[in-house]
């Protein structure tokens, strides 16, 4: 068996395929999809896919590892629309948090990740500061 990076140690809890169901303060409905946290070979990185069941809801694809330099967890970020964002992550004392600090479109996610389920919260400030609730997304563990 491979040796897993430690860092990543936490992420083990994410492991395997989640139903999710999105909430957006501009869009009236609840999107379905799916979320998948898997091992890529070697135990160095975490791969999540996700697929939404709407076409304004962007599938994504993204790899969390260390980064090139520098301490800490890094998330690079790949979607349907195209776009392309690098996002720091942790996963510390129960809390996953994503971030993003560009001063014209800052991002922040948080969550407490439990064994069948939570709940998680998308932030936007596209004004330094000014943050607002952006995407809500709840996860049920799939069995």
């Amino acid at each position: 068996m491979t040796e897993r990076d430690p860092a990543l140690a936490p992420f083990d809890s994410l492991i395997g395929t989640w139903a999710t169901e999105a909430t957006h303060p501009m869009f009236d409905d609840v999107v379905p999809g799916s979320v998948t946290f898997e091992w890529l070979e070697g135990g160095h990185f975490v791969v999540q896919r996700s697929h939404n069941e709407h076409e304004l809801f962007p599938d994504a694809i993204s790899v969390i590892g260390a980064p090139e330099s520098g301490e800490g967890l890094v998330m690079e970020y790949f979607d349907s629309r195209g776009v392309r964002r690098t996002y720091g992550v942790s996963l510390d004392d129960g809390v996953l948090r994503i971030w993003r600090d560009d001063p014209t479109f800052a991002q922040r996610f948080s969550a407490t990740p439990a064994r069948d389920g939570f709940d998680g919260l998308w932030q936007v400030a596209e004004t330094p500061g000014d943050w607002r609730d952006d995407l809500r997304v709840t996860y049920r563990r799939r069995r």
